[in-house]
């Protein structure tokens, strides 16, 4: 098909725009739910027709809405999925992987066009020229067309789509001069009781820590590591302070309860704020949802004004924050869609950090 050009995809209309963007949210969950009961029963016929159908479902509603590059990336989906469906090629671990990273990557790029952003971190180019090769390889092939897509796009080895990070907790903690140890057990008490609100918090905290931490190292270590310890352990405890509507739903926030949310980093720099030693992580803390360009909360502070530990947390964070996306959807922990996701939004985050967070993450998922 004739594909519009990918990085510079104009909207004809926004209103249809957004009815897209609507649609698709409803949509992409469910062919993530799909692919995992899929993958759980790979001759599971009605599952492949449901997720034919969805993506079916969403070239329509791209091209009702005049989404071109919706439609551009939707249809050799389909076209995969009816061979799929036509029992002419087999389901395979790295073929689902390929499909839900292009899935993740449409959502991305209409949020993308939606908010009037650059696409050329998104690589859709590569994107669309191997689902492309995919959808009409030959069946011996598929396997290899889609790890060459996954490799494409995300710079990762097709084999890191099985592995998972979330068991991956703290390394042992080294001794710490008292009284700042005895500081150190209460933050992680209190970062213990924020994972109690919701079970799938549990382990968040160790998760962010040995993140933090190796990416510190990996650095050369920029930020002092009690100070980021700190930071991590509190950066949103905040929220606990906030109704439970705005800080633990799925989905889409009202602009209200962002409002709400937006208050958590100056409820927990309050607290460290007002306790001695503790205020470069209170800097930290307050900073760590500020974006390069300014656009961030709750100062709309640039790049320059950012502490660096803040910018170090800021991608931790998000990273955290898509795995526990990626779970609401389908209990599919795919650290490679993750990683994929963080790297196509890293205008957003410094890009000092970004390389040395790839390379941990490198580490633990291709050794």
């Amino acid at each position: 098909m004739d594909l519009p050009p990918l990085n510079t995809a104009p909207v004809a209309d926004r209103e249809a725009l957004l009815e897209f963007v609507e649609a698709l949210d409803d949509q992409a969950p469910r062919i993530e739910r799909d692919v995992a009961r899929l993958k759980a029963a790979p001759g599971d016929r009605e599952a492949i027709a449901d997720i034919f159908r969805a993506v079916h479902n969403i070239k329509g509603d791209a091209a009702m809405c005049k989404v071109d590059l919706a439609v551009a990336i939707a249809h050799p989906i389909e076209t995969t999925l009816a061979r799929l469906r036509g029992g002419e090629i087999v389901f395979s671990e790295v073929l689902a992987e390929a499909v839900l990273l292009a899935v993740d990557r449409l959502e991305l790029a209409a949020a993308t066009l939606a908010n009037g952003k650059s696409l050329d971190p998104l690589r859709l180019p590569a994107l669309v020229g191997g689902l492309e090769r995919l959808a009409h390889a030959d069946a011996s092939a598929i396997d290899h067309e889609a790890g060459a897509l996954i490799e494409a796009v995300t710079s990762f080895r097709a084999s890191a789509t099985l592995s998972n990070l979330r068991g991956r907790a703290a390394a042992p903690e080294k001794s710490v001069p008292s009284p700042a140890a005895d500081d150190l057990r209460f933050f992680r008490e209190l970062a213990l009781r924020f994972e109690s609100r919701s079970a799938l918090f549990k382990g968040r905290t160790s998760r962010l820590l040995r993140l933090a931490r190796e990416t510190n190292q990996v650095a050369g270590t920029l930020v002092d590591p009690l100070q980021l310890e700190a930071a991590v352990c509190l950066h949103d405890v905040g929220m606990m302070f906030l109704p439970e509507s705005a800080w633990l739903k799925v989905g889409h926030l009202t602009d209200g309860e962002m409002r709400e949310l937006r208050a958590h980093p100056d409820l927990a720099h309050g607290l460290l704020s007002r306790m001695k030693g503790w205020d470069a992580a209170a800097e930290i803390v307050v900073q760590h949802h500020e974006q390069p360009d300014g656009s961030g909360y709750p100062r709309g502070l640039v790049a320059a004004a950012i502490c660096p530990g803040a910018k170090l947390l800021a991608i931790i964070d998000a990273f955290e924050s898509i795995m526990l996306k990626h779970i609401h959807r389908g209990r599919n922990r795919s650290v490679l869609r993750a990683i994929a996701e963080v790297n196509a939004c890293e205008r957003q985050f410094a890009p000092e950090w970004i390389a040395p967070f790839n390379l941990v993450i490198r580490r633990a998922i291709e050794t």
